[in-house]
């Protein structure tokens, strides 16, 4: 703890000069250079830009999490929006898979394509975030009313009439699993660098970030995520631009409620290879698709009134 606090606050250097220390952006803004934000594409590429911001691997092994049971697979490329892997079970079309990395780099995927023993996964584009149903339930409803009061006045919700034990437990599973389109994002301090980062999960001990700053295993580094705390932490391992990490204390959550996330895109769009098949976008809608924040809130107010 005492290098990294002497790299970030002890080298001499004039706190305006000092690159750790750069002027928070304004509450809401968000980070420049965040390139790794999904947006919609509005036209088709005009050329092949893949390869460029895609890592490719050799022989590095990890778990993939389907249907209750675990498979070795090899990862061939990983890129900031999916992966490529080879593994022995058989998957379909939008199936969920869970790509295990390490120590808190759990990533909810869907099966895009499958070609032979291939299989092209997209990650999950919202921050997916590790707690309870019902703190996790609080936490998104806080973010919803103070980030984005212009959703209008409280939505009224009827009472729910008593349920039994299980399916109360049935609704926490789900309830945990539901989808929403806020994605957090910071800034990662290392080494006298600095550069912007997506938050993929977070949890008390830890998180999963994407970013372009280079996190050797074992390195001390400062995750800045604004108005919701900087928490130092060691990298527990790095797979091309997604890292592990291991928070030094344990983070309370309830603080990622006082930054603005951004907003990742409600629907989803069919490829158009998908076209002309019965395995289109309805069957994404379903597993995949993401509540506007105006149903989520309803559906956040409605269960917690429970």
């Amino acid at each position: 703890m005492n290098n990294i606090r002497s790299k970030i606050f002890g080298d001499g250097q004039p706190i305006e000069d000092h690159q750790l220390l750069k002027a928070k952006n304004p509450r809401g803004g968000a980070q420049k250079g965040l390139r790794t934000i999904a947006v919609e594409r509005q036209e088709s590429r005009s050329s092949n830009t893949r390869d460029s911001d895609r890592h490719r691997l050799s022989g590095q092994s990890v778990a993939l999490g389907y249907r209750r049971k675990k498979h070795e697979a090899e990862l061939i490329n990983l890129s900031g929006g999916g992966a490529m892997v080879r593994a022995n079970f058989n998957p379909k079309l939008w199936d969920r898979v869970d790509l295990h990395l390490g120590e808190n780099g759990t990533i909810e995927c869907a099966v895009r394509w499958i070609k032979k023993d291939r299989i092209g996964l997209e990650f999950a584009h919202e921050t997916q975030i590790e707690c309870s149903p019902r703190e996790r339930a609080q936490l998104l409803k806080q973010v919803i009313d103070q980030s984005f009061p212009d959703l209008g006045v409280e939505v009224s919700v009827p009472a729910p009439e008593p349920k039994s034990e299980v399916e109360t437990a049935a609704q926490d599973h789900r309830r945990g699993a539901a989808r929403h389109p806020l994605i957090w994002s910071g800034t990662a301090h290392f080494n006298h660098q600095s550069a912007p980062v997506r938050l993929r999960n977070i949890s008390a001990t830890g998180a999963l970030i994407e970013s372009s700053l280079a996190l050797p295993e074992g390195a001390e580094m400062l995750l800045d995520l604004n108005e919701a705390g900087s928490i130092f932490a060691t990298v527990s391992w790095t797979v091309g631009d997604q890292a592990g990490l291991r928070f030094h204390d344990s983070y309370d959550m309830k603080q990622l409620a006082k930054a603005k996330p951004e907003l990742a895109s409600v629907n989803w769009q069919s490829p158009s290879y998908l076209a002309n098949t019965d395995q289109g976008s309805s069957a994404w809608a379903q597993e995949w698709g993401r509540a506007s924040l105006s149903e989520l809130k309803a559906d956040l107010e409605g269960y917690l009134k429970r």
